[in-house]
């Protein structure tokens, strides 16, 4: 996911977004505590995502 895609979306896709990935880093977390999760590279890449989005929200000023 590109910074450039993301300011191109509204505030509240952007929420959205940050909503969904945020659950998917609680599954991901799950699954290498029981050591199902085969691609731990996932997590990292969730990570920065949810980085890029609160990072765009914040330079349009958007509370989260």
């Amino acid at each position: 996911m590109k910074a450039s895609d993301l300011k191109k979306k509204s505030a509240a896709d952007l929420q959205q977004e940050l909503l969904s990935l945020g659950k998917a880093q609680f599954s991901m977390r799950m699954q290498l505590a029981t050591q199902q999760l085969g691609n731990t590279s996932q997590l990292n890449a969730v990570r920065k995502d949810i980085a890029r989005i609160k990072t765009v929200l914040t330079e349009k000023g958007v509370q989260q």
